[in-house]
């Protein structure tokens, strides 16, 4: 236990200075909060709009709260570290493979500190402003105490697969020196197939099927449809299973790219 212990400490050190740093961007999650505030009324509307036209089978309240938890997680998604980015570029990322840690997991911990710290700036004054609104456009309490505890699991489970995801694209980043294609190709599957766009909800039944076996849609549609209830008990232990099962095949395949690109890296600059 010790060793383990010893063993995780300097990943520990790493989330910490990099959870510190993030918390000095207040002026940053203050934007981000007016912004997703707007985008958040704006969806509500039309959502609004689209039930009064044609009635759905999912109750407006449950997409209303949909749209509220999708857009108080947003930053979980997308959000790059521009640092590594920057050292790719410059080649100082061959002094980063010098550390006596793995690049893998120094990265990954940088990476859970940003996008916890990231979101919870978010997430908590956008519930609070939208628990505060009127219905239909505010947010409804969660399905019961268990769903609320599976939920937080959920969503937890969700922020490491997103991690996982995030080191890959990093990992193909260092060996095509340009982020931009793999950066924007993973940042469309996110957006769109983990209801950030759309509530997966409102997918034809066939589609949602496929979709909630990716890797995506563990990051927001599941943890959502457990905390409006619409996952029974037993359901919701599959989708904790499915998060678990994408976590460490995500997190091993990350993990090989780091090790062959350290076995092989061209570093760019003087």
């Amino acid at each position: 236990m010790k060793k383990f212990i010893s063993f995780l400490r300097p990943y520990l050190s790493v989330f910490v200075m990099r959870f510190r740093i993030e918390t000095q961007y207040r002026g940053a999650a203050l934007g981000g909060i007016i912004t997703q505030l707007f985008f958040g009324l704006m969806l509500v509307a039309l959502y609004k709009a689209l039930y009064e036209s044609a009635p759905q089978s999912i109750p407006l309240a449950q997409t209303v709260t949909y749209v509220w938890l999708q857009q108080s997680c947003f930053r979980m998604l997308l959000s790059t570290d521009t640092e590594l980015m920057q050292s790719v570029r410059t080649g100082g990322i061959g002094y980063e493979m010098c550390r006596p840690l793995s690049p893998y997991g120094f990265y990954y911990a940088r990476a859970l500190a940003q996008k916890l710290v990231g979101s919870a700036l978010r997430a908590g004054p956008m519930v609070l402003c939208a628990a505060l609104l009127p219905s239909p456009w505010g947010i409804s309490a969660p399905a019961g105490l268990w769903q609320f505890m599976m939920f937080l699991a959920a969503l937890l489970l969700g922020l490491l697969c997103t991690c996982a995801l995030s080191n890959i694209a990093m990992a193909f980043t260092i060996r095509s020196l340009d982020m931009s294609g793999i950066t924007g190709m993973l940042n469309l599957l996110l957006v769109t197939f983990s209801g950030n766009l759309l509530p997966l909800t409102l997918f034809p039944d066939a589609w949602q099927k496929a979709i909630r076996l990716t890797p995506y849609a563990q990051l927001l549609d599941a943890p959502i449809r457990i905390y409006t209830g619409e996952y029974t008990f037993p359901q919701s232990l599959e989708t904790l299973l499915i998060q678990l099962f994408w976590t460490l095949c995500l997190g091993l395949v990350g993990y090989l790219m780091w090790q062959s690109n350290q076995k092989k890296m061209i570093v760019q600059g003087g």
